[in-house]
């Protein structure tokens, strides 16, 4: 029996075009509710399972997503290979808008956000490995899918996570860029720790949506800006993760 592949999408995704024999499955978690039903179809034959990060419409600002809701209940329908789309906002010349970047590393310095499976008093404490937080295999389909669609999409990059929803200061993203971070979210951590406690492969396409505070020829980020930005970029990444889904199966 094949085993689904999930996808989980924020900002600008909220659906997938051309999926089919769609099941809407509103699931429950010992954690509660997902943040949206999970929406099961084929896309392109492939069997998908498709979780709307923030709700559908958008409505579950970062730091109030359910991530632990969100991958339990993708493990418990049977994913075990996870694609992920994030908007995100560029630091580095990798990342100008609607750049797409297959990040390898990530940075978090979300706070409050519960970021564990294994904090049940009593329980037994796992300690994961996280060196390496995206799956080799999944960035690897990213990378290939990209390349089969003609699309150009950086191999590398560090995905600074930061608490939102508000976007950052320039100072903020000084320091990010001292740090080494090539692009900036909100999204990525807990949901690669936790992917990762339930041993699930992680993969993630970056689609930059606008430049970081300070870092482009703008006085003020907009939200025009961003969404004008972020609806060719996700068009882009529709037409890699069509490519991706194939990839991920094997």
């Amino acid at each position: 029996m094949s085993h689904p592949i999930g996808v989980i999408a924020g900002t600008g995704l909220y659906h997938l075009p051309d999926l089919t024999d769609v099941r809407h499955e509103p699931w429950s978690t010992p954690f509660g509710e997902p943040s949206s039903a999970l929406r099961r179809g084929k896309l392109d034959g492939v069997d998908v399972v498709f979780i709307a990060r923030h709700g559908d419409p958008h409505r579950l600002a970062p730091h109030r997503v359910n991530y632990r809701a969100n991958l339990w209940a993708l493990k418990q329908i049977g994913v075990q290979n996870l694609l992920s789309i994030n908007a995100v906002g560029g630091i580095s010349d990798i990342a100008a808008p609607g750049a797409l970047v297959v990040c390898d590393q990530i940075i978090d310095y979300t706070h409050s956000r519960v970021s564990s499976y294994s904090d049940q008093y009593g329980e037994a404490v796992r300690h994961i490995d996280l060196s390496e937080p995206y799956t080799p295999r999944l960035r690897q389909a990213w990378l290939d899918a990209a390349r089969a669609c003609d699309e150009a999409a950086h191999d590398g990059g560090v995905m600074a996570v930061t608490q939102g929803p508000r976007l950052e200061t320039r100072a903020e993203i000084a320091r990010l860029h001292r740090d080494g971070c090539d692009v900036v979210g909100m999204t990525a951590m807990p949901e690669a720790a936790l992917a990762r406690e339930l041993d699930i492969g992680y993969g993630s396409l970056a689609v930059s949506a606008n430049w970081a505070a300070g870092r482009g020829p703008a006085a003020e980020i907009t939200m025009e800006e961003i969404e004008q930005t972020l609806k060719i970029g996700m068009a882009r990444a529709l037409r890699v993760l069509r490519a991706a889904l194939h990839l991920s199966q094997h």
